[in-house]
């Protein structure tokens, strides 16, 4: 059966006061109890949307389809829906349990207060009892975090955006924060969005992922991001990489460069090295990172070469044929026709 999609965003456009466009994308979809993943370079419009899907930042043009309805006129109502934490998160200046107080009793939610509120407490690993009337002053950088993120679950939202939610906090914090996020998803069936550097444990947990690069949605899943001087080679390209390997390609758009994409699927991995030529990429790393991903079920093989990483998908049992693990030497190979150009136009 089809998920059910929580939104619908379609010809969506969004710019700050009438500048450059900073998001622009013709049709999206994000079910509804999934966990779903934003991707991307530094601004490349993950914040944007995820203001956007929060309904704190009007597009300016296009449509927002949650639940089955536009979403115009009704975003007072819909915020009550949906709640988003900051990178940096902000408490006011009373008590963690007052804090988390506020939230509730602005939206009408205080019945059952102290319930609520030792619930979310104990969701991201602060005991009530220690941390409940603790000032907001007497917390480190990773409580206040939590304890932020505990405001928000207390409310028990339909949606939970989060924007890179454990980038400035401790190891255990980041834990704590991942593991309150998911209880949120498979005990009440929240859906959650979340914008992170955190790939492994993204791959790991999400139903799906957005790839973004400025601003327009460029593929689903880890796409291979490839910077560098590319220059022209007869018909084509060729970027050289430190290590004196060298990618092809095939540029006849007539855009102006400034990177390039590579889907994971379109890697082949092998223990052998393949045959070259005829327009075939053919390069040899070291396995760094393996993950099952649970939208596919397929593993994610991350391999250090020509002093980037590359991600490749395969099959499980091919993983286990080729008998590939980490610190394994393999090749990977991709024709110059898979790779996808990127500009800013």
């Amino acid at each position: 059966m089809t998920a059910k999609a929580l939104y619908e965003i379609r010809n969506l456009v969004h710019r700050y006061d009438g500048g450059p466009v900073t998001l622009d994308i013709e049709s999206l979809q994000i079910s509804e109890g999934s966990v779903t993943g934003l991707v991307g370079p530094n601004g490349s419009g993950k914040s944007t949307l995820l203001k956007i899907l929060a309904f704190l930042e009007p597009p300016a043009g296009g449509k927002i389809i949650f639940d089955g309805k536009l979403s115009d006129g009704r975003e007072t109502e819909l915020r009550r829906q949906a709640t988003y934490l900051l990178q940096d998160s902000y408490l006011l200046r009373r008590s963690v349990y007052d804090n988390i107080a506020y939230g509730l009793k602005l939206r009408g939610q205080d019945k059952g207060m102290d319930a609520k509120i030792t619930d979310s407490l104990r969701r991201v690993g602060l005991i009530p009892e220690e941390f409940a009337n603790r000032p907001w002053h007497r917390l480190s950088g990773g409580e206040v975090q939590r304890a932020a993120l505990a405001a928000r679950l207390a409310l028990r939202p339909r949606v939970l955006l989060l924007d890179e939610p454990t980038a400035n906090v401790d190891e255990a914090s980041a834990q704590l924060l991942k593991d309150a996020a998911l209880s949120a998803w498979k005990e009440r069936g929240t859906t959650v969005i979340t914008a992170t550097h955190d790939l492994l444990w993204l791959h790991e947990v999400s139903s799906s992922i957005i790839s973004l690069y400025h601003g327009r949605v460029i593929g689903s899943g880890a796409e291979n991001f490839i910077y560098g001087s590319w220059q022209a080679d007869g018909d084509g390209v060729i970027l050289s990489l430190p290590d004196g390997q060298t990618v092809i390609g095939h540029n006849n758009t007539g855009r102006h460069i400034t990177g390039a994409v590579l889907s994971p699927s379109k890697i082949k991995i092998s223990t052998m090295e393949p045959p070259r030529g005829g327009g075939e990429n053919v390069l040899k790393g070291t396995v760094t990172q393996m993950t099952l991903e649970r939208g596919t079920g397929d593993v994610l093989v991350s391999a250090e070469t020509g002093g980037m990483i590359l991600k490749a998908r395969t099959a499980l049992a091919v993983a286990k044929n080729e008998e590939i693990f980490p610190a394994s030497q393999i090749y990977l190979s991709f024709s110059a026709n898979d790779i996808r150009w990127l500009d800013k136009g």
